[in-house]
């Protein structure tokens, strides 16, 4: 897989956890710590995408 597809696919997977928590965040009773974990993944892609991006 090169560079610039495997950052693709990073960012696709950035994008389906932002949609999952926009979702999270609407559906009522949705809990907490779920959402604090997407958030996490959420993060460590954005971080790992900007490593490879400035490597």
């Amino acid at each position: 897989m090169s560079l610039s597809s495997h950052l693709e696919e990073l960012r696709r997977k950035h994008e389906n956890l932002s949609a999952q928590v926009e979702t999270a965040l609407q559906r009522p009773g949705t809990d907490d710590l779920e959402i604090t974990a997407l958030k996490k993944q959420k993060l460590r892609l954005k971080e790992e995408i900007h490593r490879l991006s400035s490597a």
